[in-house]
């Protein structure tokens, strides 16, 4: 993979650890820190070695603070066409995602946040998306995910308000898994990764696709919608798909392969 210079990719067993690294700007996003997460999201879906990845950012400020503003007042046309909202690297992934928020995670912090799928968080942690007090719209991704994610009207004051709340707070919303000391977040992220790690993989990426691609639906018509996920399929013709039983009947622990 191409050197990385905005983005620390490290593989270690079958967790993927992926850190946005540019902490001198509270690892605010510039068009080519995205182009490298996407190039690393890429990546962790193809690699069949990798299981699970973890999301965090450099230093203990900020997860997070979404777009850079300076470099789009800079080069307003060039971070213009690189920031239209559409497809999110992450929205096709079938494999989990855990986000470890070490502080501020707001703007395209917390879109980002959104878009994972257990949220672990610092006790001094921060969310909110202010784009209004700065004329800009949530638009990748924080006025269309948070109103799914917490009730409407709680969304609603943060989304029109652009105020930021406490990690206690966003725990109290439902926004978080889990609230730990600083010192004990990627303890407490790598202790997630661990338990999905006890499970299938396919299992747990059909689970994911299955929920990710139905949310929007009926439940008669998300039911029937399962037999045509990729993900489901793959699995139910898979050998894990086979060990799972075999090992439950054998008494002894799954020995999952991924395939």
């Amino acid at each position: 993979m191409q050197e990385l210079q905005f983005v620390r990719y490290e593989k270690r067993g079958r967790i993927a650890y992926v850190t946005i690294n540019r902490p001198e700007v509270l690892n605010a996003l510039h068009p080519p820190a995205k182009a490298e997460l996407a190039r690393v999201w890429e990546d962790y879906a193809a690699d069949p070695e990798l299981w699970v990845a973890i999301l965090t950012g450099a230093g203990e400020r900020a997860f997070c603070a979404g777009d850079d503003l300076k470099y789009r007042a800079a080069q307003p046309e060039a971070a213009q066409r690189a920031t239209r909202p559409g497809a999110h690297p992450l929205d096709a992934l079938a494999k989990p995602v855990i986000a470890a928020i070490n502080g501020y995670a707001v703007g395209g912090g917390l879109e980002l946040a959104l878009r994972c799928d257990i949220i672990v968080a610092a006790e001094h942690a921060r969310f909110g998306l202010p784009e209004p007090r700065r004329g800009l719209l949530a638009d990748d991704g924080g006025v269309t995910l948070l109103p799914r994610r917490i009730p409407y009207h709680l969304a609603m004051g943060l989304i029109l308000t652009g105020e930021l709340i406490s990690a206690p707070e966003a725990y109290r919303l439902g926004l978080v898994n889990e609230l730990v000391p600083s010192p004990e977040l990627m303890p407490a992220a790598e202790r997630w990764a661990a338990a999905i790690l006890e499970c299938a993989p396919l299992a747990v990426q059909a689970a994911k696709q299955a929920v990710r691609s139905t949310l929007h639906m009926s439940p008669a018509s998300a039911q029937e919608a399962l037999e045509w996920l990729p993900a489901v399929r793959r699995l139910r013709s898979s050998e894990d798909y086979i060990e799972g039983p075999r090992a439950f009947a054998e008494k002894r622990r799954p020995c999952w392969r991924g395939r």
